[in-house]
């Protein structure tokens, strides 16, 4: 595989890194700081608890994709990015670049996504 699209995909991985990263330390200053305010009625409580849960379920997502770039990653290191860890085969550069954190070829994929249906 070509250096440079594993160079791109590496810088990608790592821009996505950085960006969960301070996405999640301002979540943990936001919650912190909130529970300092007062909130009479409990419709704006009620409120303010739903946008907490959505957040969190935003940062468990978030969570789980930061491990996915973790591995990515450590594939780069070891020269096994972009094959494809079910047939063995060549990801496209193009699934690479598009989705770096791809561990599957786009048939591969398919097949595992159609099985998740059944």
């Amino acid at each position: 595989m070509d250096r440079s699209v594993i160079e791109k995909c590496r810088l990608e991985l790592q821009r996505q890194l950085d960006e969960m990263m301070a996405e999640a330390e301002r979540t943990v200053v936001d919650m912190t700081t909130i529970g300092e305010e007062n909130f009479p009625d409990p419709t704006d409580r009620a409120l303010l608890e739903s946008n907490r849960n959505f957040t969190l379920r935003l940062r468990d997502r978030d969570r789980k994709l930061v491990a996915k770039i973790k591995e990515a990653v450590k594939r780069i290191e070891k020269g096994t990015f972009g094959v494809c860890e079910g047939c063995g085969g060549a990801i496209e550069e193009k699934r690479l670049i598009a989705r770096p954190v791809t561990s599957l070829c786009i048939d591969c994929k398919t097949v595992e996504e159609e099985e998740e249906v059944k």
